[in-house]
C-alpha cells in the first residue's frame, strides 16, 4: 500500500482540498498504520506547549558564544602545529642543502651563473629551431591543409567566445 502522500498530508500543517481530505480520511478507514499516524498528530498538537525555564535565552547564548570561543582557539592551534609541522619537516628535508649552500657563496654563485647561462643558451636554441620550423613548414602543408588548419582553430575559438560569453550571462544572472 503507498503511504506516501497520506503520510506527507498527516505530517505536513498545509491545509487539504476536500477531495484530498475524502482520499485521506477512506485510506485512514483502511490503513492502521496511517490512523495511528493521524492519531499522534492530533496528540502532539492538543499538547500544551511548555515555556522554557526563566534565563533559557541569555543562557543559551552565552553557552553558544563560549563554544564559538572554543572552536576557533582550537582551529587556530591546530592550522599552528599543522603550519609548524610542515615548516619542521620542510626544514628537516632542506638542512643539508642549506648548509652546503651556506658553506660555500663561491660555489652557488658559479651554479647561479651556470643556470641562467643554460637556460639562456636553451632559450635561443628553442628559437633558432622554431624559425627553422617556420622556414620548412609551409613547404609541407598545402594551401587547403592551411585552410583546414586555421578554419578548426577558428571554430575552437569562437566555441570558446560563446561558452565564455554564456557562462558570464549565467553568472550575471545568478548574483541578480
Amino acid at each position: 500500500m503507498n503511504h506516501r502522500p497520506f503520510e506527507d498530508w498527516l505530517a505536513n500543517d498545509q491545509p487539504l482540498t476536500n477531495e484530498q481530505k475524502r482520499e485521506l480520511q477512506i485510506h485512514l478507514k483502511d490503513c492502521l498504520h496511517c490512523a495511528a499516524l493521524s492519531e499522534v498528530n492530533l496528540e502532539l498538537r492538543a499538547a500544551k506547549m511548555a515555556a522554557p525555564a526563566a534565563g533559557f535565552t541569555a543562557r543559551f547564548q552565552s553557552r553558544l558564544a563560549a563554544q564559538r570561543v572554543r572552536e576557533r582557539r582550537n582551529r587556530l592551534i591546530g592550522v599552528l602545529i599543522l603550519t609548524l609541522g610542515g615548516l619542521g619537516l620542510l626544514g628537516w628535508h632542506l638542512a643539508p642543502y642549506l648548509i652546503q649552500f651556506l658553506a660555500s657563496p663561491a660555489g652557488w654563485i658559479a651554479a647561479f651563473v651556470n643556470f641562467f647561462l643554460t637556460l639562456f643558451d636553451m632559450l635561443r636554441a628553442i628559437g633558432d629551431l622554431g624559425s627553422i620550423f617556420l622556414r620548412v613548414l609551409p613547404g609541407f602543408i598545402p594551401p587547403l591543409g592551411w585552410m583546414i588548419i586555421l578554419s578548426t582553430l577558428g571554430g575552437f575559438a569562437l566555441l570558446w567566445t560563446v561558452s565564455l560569453w554564456r557562462f558570464a550571462r549565467l553568472m550575471k544572472g545568478s548574483q541578480q
